[in-house]
């Protein structure tokens, strides 16, 4: 197993490389969709703890071959590999979520996001197929020591508001769009994952691309009056049942599964890792279970990663380990340390195995 960072589009400059490579990594997983450039309320020193709200506005950039090439080329000299890119624009499948009119342009747009990513050499794309995103997730100081972390409290406004029509995921996609977006069915939504995956897993497999499926964060029933894809362990599996291929895979976030309210984390790990079918893992702690829980240092939440670890490697886990986010730490660079921490006892834990 690798150890590997996660970057905003932002972070793609030497300063962040060579921090990541400090840190022990050797493989970096790239959210091109970059919300700090599309919420005035972060800026560049402001590293938030993660995504507790609206990311701003979708731009819709399609990424190219020649882009990928050069952002590559930038970390090979820090010894680092572009492993994944993580999360499509929500512009570029709105449509498809929500079987609107420009479906089959969508479906079009994507396949070549795709065979971009591959003609990049970038092995995997992850993707999080959900209509509302990531909502009602609050700050509080909950880690130890106080530091700043994420967590839900109970269900709150956010996570009850119908999501606007103007909404895709937790981005605005169209300004000018007026009302709320239609209550869709949970059996709605998963036809339109297999749609979408019969669609876009042949064209991944021709690219060499991984398409990995991270679950729902918060993995409530419904966020926004919206249902949730796999917001419950055993629903990875019938994903990856839809249509049976290494291209259609896991990014499984360890933090998201032990949040759910049913199943036992560690029979996950070893469900999944056992088929091969985790292209990379947010290897991150957590207490509670939905409706209540907050994020932890690596160290202190009720997973015990060192377990999880000996599980990966008895299935022979060849992907990629990511912190993910981490608690802000009290001192000039709340955000390095709280990754510094975290990359290290990874990589400790990985050097003990």
């Amino acid at each position: 197993m690798k150890l590997g960072f996660g970057l905003y589009r932002h972070m793609l400059d030497d300063e962040h490389f060579a921090f990541a490579r400090q840190c022990g990594a050797t493989h970096i997983v790239v959210h091109m969709v970059d919300y700090f450039h599309q919420n005035a309320r972060f800026s560049r020193s402001d590293q938030p703890v993660g995504d507790t709200g609206g990311w701003g506005t979708a731009q819709a950039d399609v990424w190219t071959t020649e882009e990928l090439l050069d952002i590559r080329a930038r970390m090979a000299k820090y010894d680092l590999t572009f492993f994944a890119i993580e999360n499509f624009d929500p512009c570029h499948w709105d449509d498809i979520l929500f079987d609107g009119p420009r479906k089959a342009e969508q479906i079009e747009t994507v396949k070549q996001i795709i065979r971009n990513v591959g003609a990049a050499g970038i092995p995997v794309f992850g993707y999080n197929f959900s209509l509302a995103g990531v909502a009602g997730r609050i700050q509080e100081n909950k880690a130890r020591g106080g530091a700043k972390t994420v967590g839900l409290n109970g269900v709150n406004e956010q996570t009850e508001s119908p999501l606007p029509a103007s909404m895709a995921w937790n981005m605005v996609v169209d300004e000018d769009a007026e009302g709320i977006r239609a209550p869709v069915t949970k059996e709605q939504l998963w036809q339109r994952l297999e749609a979408f995956l019969k669609e876009i897993v042949p064209v991944a497999e021709e690219a060499g691309v991984r398409l990995a499926a991270h679950p729902d964060d918060p993995p409530l029933e419904f966020v926004r009056g919206q249902p949730r894809l796999v917001n419950q362990p055993h629903l990875y599996q019938d994903l990856l049942d839809l249509v049976p291929s290494s291209s259609n895979a896991l990014e499984f976030c360890l933090g998201t599964i032990a949040e759910m309210s049913e199943g036992d984390v560690y029979e996950a790990v070893e469900q999944y890792s056992r088929q091969d079918a985790i292209a990379y893992m947010h290897f991150r702690n957590v207490k509670g279970k939905v409706p209540h829980y907050h994020e932890t240092f690596i160290d202190e939440g009720d997973i015990d990663m060192a377990k999880v670890l000996r599980i990966l490697k008895e299935n022979n886990f060849d992907g990629v380990l990511i912190p993910d986010h981490s608690p802000q730490m009290t001192c000039p660079a709340p955000w390095h340390s709280g990754m510094a921490y975290a990359m290290g006892y990874m990589k400790a834990l990985m050097q003990v195995l």
